[in-house]
């Protein structure tokens, strides 16, 4: 079954000045990424604004993913929804577009309780043969999949692995400790990259990496060729960026940086876009320290 691993990009979704989907910058941007070393591209999760496109949208951009990709790298599509029903759906459809893995967040909104989300997953892994990635972020789900939750889901063999975007180093111990080994963890918060490679886990789903990708791959790749100190010194270099993302909604903030680079990836859509004075002073600040 196929393992992830390294760092995966949750590409922000491009957009024109009126919030359609911008085919042109998304091919631009998938290049942009795949040639700085990025081990895959995810379409639609948090930082792709997920939340804010409707399902014809989700279509079109998982399509343009899939075929400007091209199988250089493989192809991670969030297709959770609030409803299992939906979320199988969306799922049937990402696999007849040629995805690789599936991401599902957890149900958000409604109130869950673990055997809601057992039960949640059981369905999507019974009815779509794909790989299946969950997604854990308490912060938005109003909800944490407990490490137990996930050992149980371990009985699925198309159940590949977790992404923790708790922010909470211990949680994220819970699941490599206390899960199948084959499972893979991967850190969904960008400054816990090396220490969840250190204590057993198979990368991150890096946000970050729409900014910096070239130094969010050299973490991994530092790593992996045994150069921990180093590699702690490139996970150092993401702090004063991470502190601006928490000016405004992280992934909007995100996102706006990456048009202050010079690419024209368009607003973040409404009512979250970000684009204020004092972000975008905080962001120039930070871009002199990687000159």
């Amino acid at each position: 079954m196929f393992k992830p691993e390294g760092i995966i990009t949750p590409i922000l979704t491009t957009l024109t000045e009126d919030e359609k989907f911008n085919e042109k910058e998304y091919r631009v941007q998938i290049n942009r990424l795949i040639n700085a070393g990025v081990n895959g591209i995810f379409p639609l999760g948090t930082n792709g604004e997920f939340y804010a496109f409707s399902k014809e949208e989700k279509i079109e951009i998982i399509k343009v993913a899939v075929d400007e990709v091209n199988g250089r790298v493989p192809v991670y599509a969030g297709t959770g929804c609030v409803t299992t029903k939906e979320t199988i759906e969306l799922s049937k459809i990402a696999k007849e577009l040629g995805v690789d893995v599936l991401s599902i967040i957890s149900p958000y909104f409604v109130g869950v309780s673990q055997d809601d989300i057992y039960r949640h997953y059981s369905a999507v892994a019974e009815a779509v043969d794909l790989p299946i990635l969950l997604y854990n972020i308490p912060a938005r789900t109003g909800n944490n999949i407990d490490y137990k939750t996930v050992a149980k889901l371990a009985k699925y063999k198309n159940i590949i692995g977790i992404k923790d975007s708790s922010g909470n180093f211990d949680n994220t111990l819970k699941y490599i400790e206390n899960t199948e080994e084959r499972l893979s963890v991967l850190a969904g918060s960008d400054s816990l990259i090396l220490w969840t490679l250190m204590a057993g886990g198979s990368g991150a789903i890096s946000g970050c990496s729409n900014v910096f990708p070239e130094l969010m791959v050299s973490i991994y790749k530092l790593w992996s060729e045994g150069k921990i100190a180093e590699a702690n010194e490139a996970q150092k270099k993401i702090r004063p960026f991470r502190n601006v993302m928490q000016m405004g909604n992280p992934n909007s903030v995100v996102k706006r940086a990456v048009n202050l680079l010079g690419y024209p990836v368009g607003p973040a859509r409404e009512p979250s876009n970000c684009a204020k004075p004092e972000i975008d002073a905080a962001l120039q600040e930070v871009f002199k320290l990687y000159k």
